[in-house]
């Protein structure tokens, strides 16, 4: 049995009542809306309150504020290191083995424990997680980050007057 040979059985689905359709038969002249009225005459909105300022207009636009600046580090804990069971940590060695993307900035983090010397390079590193690597015999580089200085917010840059 395929799926486009699927059925529901018979007599099971009817058709819908066309209403409306003239005083013979159910569903004649008020067409089971009762009489007069809003919704009696036409399609009433979506979200519409009866007059009343609908929700969607009564809750504040654009709140918050969003930092053109913020620079944006892909996590990795100590434990995900350790677990590589390799001596050395790249930042192109974690996008080889999937644990980051590629061109993500990587941040360490103390989380896991460290049972091994790690030499570990990142662009950036939690207290916890330099104190961790140091304590077990390991060193922790600092990679540049790919911007020499942050880039300017769009629209504030300055313009040549």
């Amino acid at each position: 049995m395929k799926l486009h040979e699927l059925s529901p059985p018979a007599g099971s689905v009817r058709p819908r009542r066309r209403v409306g359709r003239g005083i013979g038969g159910k569903g004649g002249k008020t067409a089971g809306r009762g009489t007069k009225g809003q919704k009696a005459r036409g399609q009433i909105p979506a979200g519409f309150e009866g007059g009343q300022l609908p929700l969607m207009q009564r809750i504040p636009k654009l709140r918050g504020f969003h930092n053109p600046f913020r620079v944006e580090y892909t996590p990795v804990n100590l434990g995900a290191l350790d677990a590589l069971g390799i001596d050395e940590i790249t930042p192109d060695i974690l996008v080889a083995r999937g644990v980051v993307r590629p061109r993500a900035l990587v941040k360490v983090l103390g989380q896991g424990e460290v049972t091994r010397p790690l030499r570990v390079s990142a662009h950036g590193f939690s207290a916890s997680a330099e104190a961790a690597i140091t304590a077990a015999g390991g060193t922790v580089d600092r990679v540049a980050l790919p911007f020499a200085e942050r880039p300017p917010a769009k629209g504030n840059a300055l313009t040549n007057r």
